[in-house]
């Protein structure tokens, strides 16, 4: 990311950014560091706070360098769609590419599963649900999130034949190694319940995110896939770019995010089901090998 002020901007995005953690509480000062440990250049940083709170932030006692992150020259999982394909090649499975977005970087693939792979993967995690937890980056646990209100469980990698020919066929799809990711994790939603809009990086700026770093370090990249559609809503949202994902059974999005910051745009969430069930499964990717 870089430091430099005429590269950097106060766009709506930063804006709401500040909002949401003024509202949560957050002090000026609190969020003036925040954003200067992400990278942010420290007058872009003054300038949004004022125009969101009305007053700078005072000066921090201690500059915050920031960290060495990832930056758009490096590496992402990325399928190969140079040459505008209609399908890719994911090695036991022809795959469609029904919508590419590079900004940020969102593609959704259709006919990813089978009907089959889908019943399959749905019956082996029913037995195994639970209320949904997130990451807890004060911590580097894990907690309840009101947010989060639907029930879910995981696989390990490689767990079974499924889990392993799905994981191989993602890392052939995104041309990312198969041990750079998490395991695959089910989530079940019945009317009403919602994943309310957030980023699956991990927040350089929260005290529990260098341990959460120490087994394969940053996401890098999120593959939600719909083993069972809803009647009605439940849709993927990403409320930056005003875009919807519709949940149709089969298919996945991919988004990717060369940085932990709002600029990636990658802001989304799980629309709340209005009528009948949804079931996903999500795969989080990672820097490096994850163990």
């Amino acid at each position: 990311m870089t430091s430099n002020h005429a590269a950097q901007a106060v766009t709506p995005e930063l804006r709401l950014w500040v909002l949401e953690q003024t509202r949560a509480g957050h002090a000026p000062q609190a969020v003036l560091q925040s954003m200067l440990a992400a990278g942010w250049d420290e007058a872009v940083a003054r300038e949004a706070l004022a125009a969101v709170t009305g007053a700078p932030a005072e000066p921090p006692t201690q500059r915050v360098e920031p960290p060495a992150a990832l930056s758009a020259a490096v590496a992402l999982p990325e399928p190969d769609l140079a040459a505008s394909p209609l399908y890719l090649d994911a090695g036991d499975r022809r795959v469609h590419v029904l919508q590419a977005m590079m900004n940020p970087r969102v593609v959704v693939f259709g006919d990813l599963l089978s009907d089959e792979e889908c019943e399959q993967m749905i019956a082996l995690a029913r037995p195994r649900l639970a209320r949904s937890l997130t990451v807890a980056t004060r911590t580097g646990g894990e907690e309840i999130n009101a947010d989060r209100t639907s029930r879910g469980m995981f696989f390990r990698r490689g767990e079974n034949a499924l889990v392993a020919r799905i994981e191989a066929r993602l890392a052939r799809l995104l041309n990312w190694p198969e041990e750079n990711g998490e395991g695959l994790q089910i989530l079940h939603y019945q009317p009403g319940t919602e994943y309310k809009p957030h980023y699956d990086y991990f927040d350089p700026a929260e005290p529990g995110t260098p341990s959460i770093l120490r087994r394969g370090g940053q996401r890098v990249a999120t593959v939600v896939m719909y083993l069972a559609e809803p009647e009605r809503g439940g849709g993927t949202t990403f409320p930056d770019v005003h875009l919807e994902v519709a949940p149709k059974r089969g298919n996945a999005v991919f988004f990717s995010y060369d940085r932990p910051h709002p600029a990636t745009r990658t802001l989304h969430g799980g629309a709340p089901v209005l009528a009948g069930e949804k079931w996903i499964a999500t795969k989080w990717l990672r820097q490096q090998r994850f163990d």
